[in-house]
């Protein structure tokens, strides 16, 4: 599960590997066209001394016939000296377990340090350079701003990937809400799916008020009956049911409680577990007579 808005931002392209089409493209690159894409463990841990972990690994495998190769994907929040050398490590590591060729994907959410992330990062000594680290940096630069509601649509992924690197930007609230417009035409799914990441992915920002705002109401055109309000207004009237029948079911239990009748494990279950409302109304009314709680249960 999505813990942080450091892992939203590579944990979207587990979830999401499609997103790498339009991202290869905004870095210059040949998108992989009918890629099959494995997530791979991000552990590169040698022996014992010090544990490593990339954020996200992926197999890329084109349909064309060129080979498959790595992509490893790490989120950055600042510029870190130390950062290059484990970067080093990182593809030095996976080229050797997995015998091929790897690229590193560096996300950023400023352009100081997407600038910087870009390097190339030599290691060397005398003029001489031993090895080059050259990642692609992916920032608020060259990531796209997109504000219209069906370009977003076109593609929910790269909309909200744009929205996580955007987010501590003063673009946010046009981007957000042309991705809320958009996803009032996707599926049931995907809604919760992008909510939920966009909840997490913009951390402690004012942009995630923002988003939450737009989300409340389940809708960003309340009343006109489109499937995030539907979905919305759904879920509530179901959490206010379950919430109804959860309160007399604890009535329930509290009358016999005062009542001193004792209640077996198995009953109380019964009665916490009930959510039809008529019989939880004509548990509690009997609750005030019965002399005992499975005599209770016998009234539906």
């Amino acid at each position: 599960m999505v813990t942080s808005s450091h892992e939203a931002a590579h944990r979207i392209f587990q979830d999401r590997p499609e997103l790498l089409n339009p991202v290869f493209r905004i870095l210059g690159l040949r998108a992989p066209d009918k890629a099959l894409f494995e997530v791979l463990t991000p552990d590169v841990t040698e022996i014992r001394p010090m544990e490593r972990r990339v954020d996200t690994v992926m197999r890329v495998e084109p349909a064309d016939g060129t080979g498959p190769f790595l992509l490893a994907i790490e989120a950055q929040g600042r510029r870190d000296e130390n950062k290059p050398a484990s970067w080093g490590y990182y593809l030095s590591y996976l080229s050797s377990k997995y015998r091929c060729p790897t690229l590193l994907l560096v996300i950023c959410q400023d352009r100081g340090t997407a600038e910087w992330a870009a390097g190339p990062f030599r290691n060397g000594w005398g003029g001489w350079t031993a090895s080059s680290v050259h990642p692609l940096a992916l920032g608020p630069d060259n990531v796209p701003l997109i504000t219209d509601a069906q370009e977003a649509a076109r593609d929910l992924a790269l909309a909200a990937f744009a929205a996580i690197v955007h987010g501590p930007n003063r673009e946010a609230p046009a981007i957000l809400e042309a991705l809320a417009r958009a996803i009032g035409s996707t599926d049931h799914l995907a809604l919760a799916y992008y909510s939920e990441m966009l909840d997490i992915g913009l951390g402690n920002t004012p942009a995630r008020d923002i988003w939450r705002k737009l989300m409340k109401n389940g809708s960003f055109f309340p009343g006109r009956g489109t499937l995030v309000e539907e979905t919305f207004l759904e879920g509530k009237a179901e959490g206010v049911a379950e919430g109804k029948a959860e309160g007399k079911a604890e009535a329930v239990l509290r009358v016999l409680a005062h009542r001193g009748i004792a209640v077996s494990d198995e009953a109380r279950e019964r009665i916490a577990a009930c959510r039809d409302m008529e019989t939880l109304e004509c548990w509690f009314d009997k609750a005030f007579s019965v002399e005992a709680a499975e005599e209770l249960l016998a009234f539906k």
